[in-house]
């Protein structure tokens, strides 16, 4: 067992590791191609970030056979927008809690109304679609079901291309390309693309290699412990990964920069409600029931209960976000004693 836990670190070190790699690149590339800071960060980077939850289920399911490792692709799945909508959600609150305790701030997430709607708006009724439909319709509504997700995240794309298009903010340099450099060449402001494109390709490389492992010994853990495969990649695979990289919107809401925050939290849910889901509706059984069901309950209600807010108020009460947390304690507690 204790071998497992280290190769599990190892291989989470991996993947946030090649995250870091990738999301670096696809900013230099952005600002090589003159991208907007919308494309670049709603899009581009977004994607980016989200790659680590998205590798998981999609190594689980297309390179290790059974159905515990099909179970395992199936939890990560839901357990992205799940994390994103309950957990991060409540961090964002809590630092503009302890933000206004601080006399840092007045006691309200301030955002654009606009795109964090858009954003929720999206998600709702296509992770809604993906997780209900089948209920009814059963293994036939499979396919039909991921080509419009698909097709809704394209729509949400040109909507973002269309939407704003400020200048790409400044932000550090190409990481091979400092490592490359000699001190006494002098920086460079505009690595080639071939050198951006293999710091991409590269971290993808790491990136796959690290899932590889993280999936096998995840496996054998929830084996060891006797606990469901879906369950355990549920709760476990994306606080491991999702939430190291929204500490990044924690910053941005000490800073005062709301709209970075949730719209780091949001255009992940679009995204993870999309291809994700996709890949588990097509290449799996996807017979949801139990406490996968019930997270996926939860995070629909997290969601709605954010965007109704929106809706009437056209601002967030960190009351709202901090709610997520409960909705995760609820849902903790359920497993808990539905596996005792």
């Amino acid at each position: 067992m204790i071998r497992d836990i280290v190769f599990l670190l190892a291989g989470l070190f991996m993947i946030l590791l090649a995250a870091e790699g990738f999301t670096n690149g696809i900013e230099a590339l952005g600002r090589r191609l003159s991208l907007s800071q919308a494309v670049v960060g709603s899009i581009l980077a977004a994607v980016g970030t989200a790659l680590p939850e998205t590798m998981l289920p999609i190594v689980a399911i297309f390179f290790y056979g059974g159905s515990s490792a099909h179970e395992i692709g199936v939890g990560a799945i839901l357990g992205a927008p799940f994390m994103l909508s309950t957990l991060a959600f409540f961090l964002v609150g809590l630092t503009a809690a302890i933000s206004c305790l601080l006399k840092k701030r007045a006691f309200v997430i301030t955002v654009e109304a606009h795109s964090t709607t858009r954003d929720l708006v999206f998600f709702l009724p296509m992770y809604a679609g993906a997780v209900l439909i089948p209920l009814v319709a059963g293994r036939s509504s499979a396919i039909p079901i991921a080509i419009l997700l698909i097709g809704g995240y394209l729509l949400y794309a040109y909507r973002t291309f269309r939407g704003e298009s400020a200048d790409l903010e400044h932000s550090e340099g190409l990481h091979l390309s400092k490592l490359l450099r000699s001190p006494r060449s002098g920086a460079s402001d505009r690595p080639g693309v071939a050198l951006i494109l293999l710091q991409i390709a590269g971290a993808l490389s790491v990136m796959v290699a690290g899932a590889h492992i993280f999936v096998a010994h995840l496996e054998h853990l929830s084996l060891s412990f006797g606990m469901n495969p879906l369950l355990f990649a549920l709760v476990l695979a994306p606080i491991a990964t999702e939430l190291p990289e929204k500490f990044n919107s924690v910053t941005w809401t000490w800073k005062g920069r709301d709209t970075l925050a949730i719209g780091n939290i949001t255009g992940a849910m679009v995204f993870q409600s999309t291809f994700p889901v996709s890949v588990g509706l097509v290449f799996t059984e996807w017979n949801l029931s139990g406490m996968a069901l019930f997270s996926a309950i939860v995070t629909l209600a997290s969601a709605a209960v954010v965007l109704g807010q929106l809706a009437f108020r056209k601002r967030l009460s960190p009351l709202t976000l901090l709610l997520g947390g409960v909705l995760y304690l609820l849902y903790a507690v359920a497993l808990v004693m539905r596996t005792t």
